[in-house]
């Protein structure tokens, strides 16, 4: 079967091709658009699909529209109610639903030549756990949550999975929804809902849930499976913060105080969910899911032996959800994910040609990870363009701004570079096999979805990497499936001691990562970046806003 998977409806919109239950492309619009989450979740953007991610999917595989078995969409307008049965204040919710029953003919559209008979409307929650449920490695019969926003008629699916079928378990409808609450404080807080919650997540670490009692009036688990999630009077528990203000001691407590009480009630869907299965595994997706602190304590108190977070939990990956329930429904055997590394990528001589057609001067040293890893222990930044672009909102060492961890500095620098808020933590990148020794907490970590205590005897060593609460939120390297990203940091170690690179997105605030070379070109122009890393070749900063700099007809610098 050759399905493409299509999310479009809320936020992320995103497509997914799974042929034969094998993962072949997953991309984002946004990373084609350049707007960030590809639109804002109104109804009246409900009707814009991800043409261009949809296109590139098929041109991946040498597809057309023609060719496709099936497209999956990954809501399903039969299941939806009215928004004012539902208890939600959404007046033009029946236009989304409007666009929704229409998504066929939008598709017809959108892609030439697609009969739009062949597209199936897949429950929104169903989709997202298909995406974890079946991308999982070594997952069998396995547990599957999923906490979002909404859906159809729910914010939260418990289900199972038991071979090729998802089993539905319990189903928390609306309005209660853990999402919906934690997007209200993002905005309360002067962030933009529905794209800034992990700012609220990091916000929490410098405050107390001293306002934790309060919440659990609001938002706590009902006991059997589902909970009670909504009314919070964010105005009478702290002031709200304008876009630009500074935040307050009050505005952290009280991210801290909501942080906690998610934590304790996904805690308690987490054992009931165990207590119906008494699985070994469980996955985890929907937008809640990218929690990380969250994730970190289910792994750590919950009651199973592991639990793996789909690297693109959002909305975007019921793309990816969407085609591989469809496919295993169909009889295909669902592949599980290798890596997110699901997007475009660029051979070597592509990447030259766009470095001669953009007139810059660039050189292709012997061995472009020791490049790197030489002018990191130089206390440079780099930006890393490698391979193909992650699905998801993480930066796993694809499309990665790279820095020196022994400088505390560099945290603040990085944010600069960036032009984000200063109380956001960068992450750090490890190999695999060296993790243990500085960070403790779920391994291996290859996502970027657990935080992890740092070893008190690492914490002076990496300091940039290190969040005021004293964790980290890692991503370990294997060099089986990542031997560029760990030849670099084997060098790094040689030279300075230390077996950590400081990783956080290509991107600047408000943009989406670095996707193609001409973004690459663009954030390193405009951003205070030492040397571009983009396949083989390497363009330094200096070279490149040198007055007096001449090239030969390679494009390199005499």
């Amino acid at each position: 079967m050759r399905i493409l998977g299509i999310n479009a409806l809320f936020h992320d919109p995103a497509a997914a091709l799974v042929i034969d239950g094998r993962t072949v492309a997953a991309a984002e619009e946004e990373r084609f658009s350049r707007r960030k989450h590809g639109k804002r979740p109104l109804p009246f953007s409900a009707w814009e699909l991800p043409e261009q991610a949809a296109a590139w999917c098929l041109k991946r595989a040498g597809l057309r529209p023609q060719d496709l078995d099936a497209v999956t969409y990954s809501f399903d307008p039969r299941l939806a109610r009215p928004a004012q049965e539902m208890g939600l204040d959404d007046p033009w919710d029946h236009l989304r639903l409007t666009y929704a029953r229409e998504a066929p003919a939008f598709l017809k559209t959108a892609l030439p030549g697609l009969d739009p008979g062949l597209v199936r409307f897949v429950p929104h929650h169903m989709a997202h756990a298909a995406s974890s449920a079946f991308a999982a490695p070594d997952a069998g019969n396995s547990s599957v949550l999923v906490l979002d926003g909404r859906g159809e008629r729910a914010s939260h699916l418990a289900a199972r999975r038991v071979g090729h079928r998802l089993e539905a378990l319990h189903a928390q409808d609306l309005p209660h929804s853990l999402g919906l609450v934690y997007e209200e404080l993002t905005e309360h807080l002067g962030f933009l809902r529905s794209s800034d919650e992990f700012k609220v997540m990091a916000l929490a670490s410098h405050g107390r849930p001293r306002m934790r009692a309060e919440l659990r009036r609001h938002v706590y688990p009902t006991g059997d499976g589902g909970f009670h999630a909504t009314g919070v009077p964010w105005h009478e528990l702290c002031p709200p913060r304008g876009p630009e203000e500074p935040w307050t001691q009050d505005h952290a407590d009280v991210a801290a105080s909501a942080q906690a009480v998610l934590e304790e009630t996904l805690l308690d869907l987490v054992r009931w969910l165990h207590g119906r299965t008494h699985d070994r595994v469980l996955t985890l997706a929907g937008g809640v899911a990218l929690n990380c602190v969250a994730n970190s304590r289910i792994a750590r108190e919950g009651p199973f032996s592991r639990v793996w977070v789909q690297p693109a939990a959002g909305d975007a990956g019921t793309a990816l959800g969407g085609a591989l329930l469809l496919s295993a429904a169909e009889g295909d055997e669902p592949e599980p994910m290798t890596g997110a590394d699901l997007g475009r990528e660029w051979s070597d001589a592509e990447l030259g040609a766009w470095l001669k057609t953009a007139a810059v001067p660039f050189e292709r040293p012997p061995d472009i990870a020791a490049t790197v890893a030489r002018a990191l222990a130089g206390n440079r930044i780099v930006a890393w363009f490698q391979g193909r672009s992650e699905y998801g909102p993480r930066a796993l060492g694809h499309r990665s701004l790279l820095a020196h961890p022994g400088h505390a500095g560099n945290l603040e620098r990085l944010n600069d570079v960036k032009g984000r808020e200063q109380f956001r933590p960068v992450a750090p990148m490890v190999l695999a096999d060296r993790a243990a020794d500085l960070f403790d907490g779920p391994l291996p970590s290859p996502y970027m979805l657990f935080v992890h205590d740092v070893a008190p005897a690492w914490r002076e060593r990496v300091p940039a990497v290190v969040h005021v609460d004293g964790t980290a939120r890692i991503q370990t390297v294997d060099p089986d499936r990542e031997p560029l990203v760990a030849a670099m940091l084997g060098e790094f170690e040689r030279l300075t001691g230390l077996p950590v690179v400081v990783n956080t997105s290509l991107n600047t605030a408000g943009r989406p990562m670095v996707d193609d070379p001409r973004d690459a070109l663009e954030c390193f122009g405009s951003s205070p970046v030492d040397l571009l890393a983009i396949g083989p070749y390497a363009i330094r900063r200096g070279d490149l806003f040198r007055t007096d700099s001449r090239s030969d007809d390679a494009g390199c610098p005499r």
